[in-house]
């Protein structure tokens, strides 16, 4: 046997029968020829960690606009804590870890530049989802065009990441929560950091539930989650937890995610984004060959093909774009 088949073997002897097993993944779009050492989804993790994509993560917000500090989160580590978290619940769980990380590592790859402000941006321009983006990322946009043909599963979970979302897999469902788990605990962390919020700031009744600080939160939910999830075909919370965890988000939702303060350059980052749009609407042929073959060569609506390059760029591109356009230059002589 491979070293490919020895792992599918192994899975079979001490995954979960809940989990899903790389020999029975319902495959890819294109047919490939196995690798002897990696599996399905070891293949996909892989090609998701070396695309473009991936790397322009690290310049784009998470919360916090182009945050001075070096230690607020980008998209780039909400990603990878994501990815640990979700990749903890697996493994307590018996679930196939691959799979779940390759999930993980590619759920936000369609995110815009200015986090969800762009998103917004986008979506009112043009029908603009990012958990849509990122399938089209990975399907579409990735390797020249060709995309990374990744397998059903992966694609199914980076499509139904959100909380509306309904993973075919369980592996699926730990990244959905993982996602709200992560950015929900290191969001308050880095709005303690910028003076925004302090734990005290916390309902005592969420603290009394969750955890007084940050560190404790995140522990005791994914402990919470494996604990609750074992032996079940299910992802779940208890119902105490998840309650708590609801008037946590809520909470964030009011005091960060909507503070003035922090949110003050999110209107001039629409403004900006707009115009963008616009501008290559009107001048598609401006933007780089490979977008403007999605519409020439394989009939895309331009509106589309324009939101294809709007939300593949990072914070400071997008930015430089902007100045490159529509900011006077001084004349030199």
């Amino acid at each position: 046997m491979t070293i490919r088949e020895q792992k599918e073997e192994l899975e079979k002897l001490t995954l979960s029968e809940f989990a899903v097993k790389s020999c029975e993944s319902k495959g890819r779009e294109r047919d490939v020829i196995p690798c002897d050492i990696r599996t399905c989804f070891q293949r996909d993790r892989d090609r998701i960690l070396h695309c473009k994509s991936f790397r322009r993560l690290k310049h784009k917000t998470q919360v916090f606009l182009a945050p001075m500090g070096d230690h607020y989160r980008t998209r780039l580590t909400h990603t990878l804590e994501v990815s640990q978290i979700a990749r903890t619940i697996a493994t307590s769980l018996r679930l196939n870890e691959d799979l779940t990380e390759a999930i993980a590592l590619a759920h936000d790859l369609g995110h815009t530049p200015f986090g969800h402000a762009g998103e917004r941006t986008l979506d009112r321009k043009y029908e603009f989802s990012h958990s849509r983006q990122s399938l089209r990322v990975v399907d579409i946009l990735e390797n020249n065009g060709k995309g990374l043909n990744l397998t059903f599963e992966v694609r199914d979970g980076i499509l139904n990441h959100g909380m509306s979302g309904k993973p075919q897999t369980l592996e699926g469902r730990i990244v959905r929560l993982a996602d709200k788990i992560a950015y929900t605990n290191h969001d308050m962390d880095d709005a303690i950091r910028a003076g925004i919020l302090t734990e005290e700031d916390v309902p005592a009744q969420i603290r009394s539930v969750l955890g007084q600080t940050h560190g404790e939160r995140l522990d005791f939910m994914v402990k919470d989650i494996i604990y609750s999830s074992q032996g079940k075909n299910d992802i779940i919370m208890t119902p105490e937890v998840f309650e708590a965890f609801q008037e946590l988000r809520a909470f964030m939702t009011e005091n960060l995610y909507f503070n003035p303060t922090c949110k003050s350059e999110e209107r001039k980052a629409d403004i900006m984004l707009s115009e963008l749009y616009d501008y290559y609407i009107e001048n598609t042929e401006k933007m780089p060959p490979e977008y403007v073959r999605l519409i020439t060569e394989l009939g895309t609506e331009p509106g589309r093909a324009v939101c294809d390059y709007i939300s593949g760029m990072t914070d400071v591109y997008s930015v430089y774009v902007y100045e490159e356009l529509f900011v006077p230059k001084f004349w030199e002589k």
